[in-house]
């Protein structure tokens, strides 16, 4: 197969690991095949070897694929104002790429496939998305806003609550939307005030 123009290259392989997302998301791990996925985006098995070598490079694709959606939707947090309101907005950010790729979410948090794993590469590569999070953490300690504490720990703690607020949402175990904003909202505000600093002369 000719390789395509960058343009087309580029968007073959971004049609390719969503439609092997959605395949793994709404039939499972039998309907990942290399024949069935070129079905789906109307190419041949080839370009598809071509693009992921095989189906364990598509996996790991598909895999960086989300954290790099992931930390495309962080960078455009701002990270220069309220330390508070940054990192309250980049909880949104996080549950809005989680609602925009819920078809890679699972293979990126869960074991959908069971002989599926990350090699170090593939997660040293994702580690950025986890120390945006440490910074705007760290802005929050270092303001003042919360109390002094080692920002991977707090950290730690709020992508843990993040990601079980989307997995619920994703399942629809949050309610309609309005409902959903609001187990958001009061969710991530308590866990901030657990970690707010005691002000002098506060019991």
């Amino acid at each position: 197969m000719a390789r395509p123009r960058t343009r087309d290259y580029d968007e073959l392989r971004r049609d390719l690991l969503d439609a092997a997302g959605r395949l793994l998301a709404q039939e499972g791990p039998q309907a990942l095949s290399t024949r069935r996925l070129a079905q789906e985006v109307g190419t041949s098995t080839t370009a598809v070897y071509n693009l992921f070598g095989d189906k364990a490079g598509l996996l790991r694709a598909m895999f960086l694929e989300g954290f790099a959606r992931l930390a495309d939707a962080f960078a455009a947090v701002p990270t220069d104002g309220d330390p508070e309101a940054d990192l309250m907005a980049l909880g949104q950010a996080y549950r809005a790429a989680a609602l925009a790729n819920p078809h890679l979410y699972e293979l990126m948090f869960g074991r959908p496939i069971a002989d599926f794993r990350p090699d170090e590469a593939a997660l040293a590569q994702i580690q950025g998305t986890f120390d945006t999070l440490i910074r705007a953490v760290a802005r929050c300690i270092d303001s003042g806003r919360f109390a002094p504490a080692d920002p991977h720990d707090v950290a730690a703690h709020l992508n843990a609550l993040a990601h079980g607020l989307a997995s619920l949402e994703l399942l629809g175990s949050l309610g309609p939307r309005p409902q959903a904003d609001r187990h958001w909202r009061i969710s991530l505000e308590a866990a901030f005030r657990g970690h707010h600093a005691t002000m002098p002369g506060s019991p």
